[in-house]
């Protein structure tokens, strides 16, 4: 119910940005379109003023495409971040709203308020978590379409066919590889691991395994039987997963509606 309530003003925003587009002949779906919708809806929830989005686009830059970067540049990256946060949460407890700001601070752990690191750091989880992977949903569920077009046309003619789509869109391109850290010393199938070495666990690979799936390599729109990945599994399973399904599912259908035929033009 939360979620339903963030609707209308992210499909109000996608037709913004497509009308920005003008009459251009091509557009970047990605750089013009699918990286803005995720950072509006996270400033939006938030609270943050909506003209900051070239800001939280460029943290989420600098942290993920960044984390091969020197000591030093993730360093001085991450107190950026937390310098702007810090700054959200003094501008909340001068001047209180209805937003996830305000409610972190008036919420409590164990009867204990929040203290600034964990609100900041809650904040800071939700625009790396939540940015990133919902861009790059989009951006791969538009560039499918645009490169598929009988899957396009499909989707154009029988709209109500798109949340399953959606779903095979999110098992195909998953948008997240998660690491994690060996408990204890162990033998995976012939592979020796170590306590505290870390493993990466493919999400992608996953999805695409021929033991869980029908024509695993083979993206079907109108796929029925379709438990993938995409979001984690068991304790760790994406917290966001109905936001992320929200933007997706309406980012795709403004785009389809203003653009019933596209292809890549490069």
């Amino acid at each position: 119910q939360a979620i339903a309530k963030l609707e209308p003003g992210t499909r109000a925003y996608c037709h913004e940005l497509i009308d920005a587009m003008g009459d251009r002949d091509v557009v970047d779906a990605a750089a013009d379109y699918a990286q803005f919708i995720p950072v509006r809806v996270i400033s939006d929830m938030l609270g943050f003023p909506q003209a900051d989005g070239d800001i939280m686009r460029g943290f989420v830059h600098d942290i993920l495409e960044g984390v091969a970067a020197p000591n030093e540049e993730r360093i001085n990256a991450l107190i950026r971040v937390f310098e702007y946060l810090r700054t959200q949460i003094i501008d909340h407890l001068d001047n209180p709203r209805e937003d996830l700001t305000t409610y972190l601070i008036n919420s409590e752990l164990d009867g204990q308020p929040l203290d600034p690191l964990q609100i900041g750091g809650t904040m800071s989880l939700l625009m790396l978590a939540g940015i990133d992977t919902t861009w790059s949903a989009i951006g791969a569920s538009i560039w499918h379409l645009a490169d598929n077009p009988a899957d396009r046309t499909r989707l154009v003619a029988e709209p109500e066919l798109l949340p399953t789509a959606m779903e095979e869109f999110l098992r195909a391109y998953a948008p997240v590889t998660m690491a994690r850290l060996v408990k204890h010393d162990m033998d995976w199938n012939g592979c020796p691991m170590k306590a505290e070495d870390w493993v990466l666990l493919s999400f992608p690979s996953a999805n695409r395994d021929p033991d869980a799936f029908d024509d695993a390599d083979q993206v079907q729109i109108d796929r029925e039987v379709n438990r993938h990945a995409a979001f984690g599994l068991g304790i760790h399973r994406c917290l966001g997963s109905h936001l992320a399904r929200m933007e997706l599912r309406v980012a795709l259908e403004v785009w389809l509606e203003r653009f019933p035929e596209f292809s890549v033009a490069d």
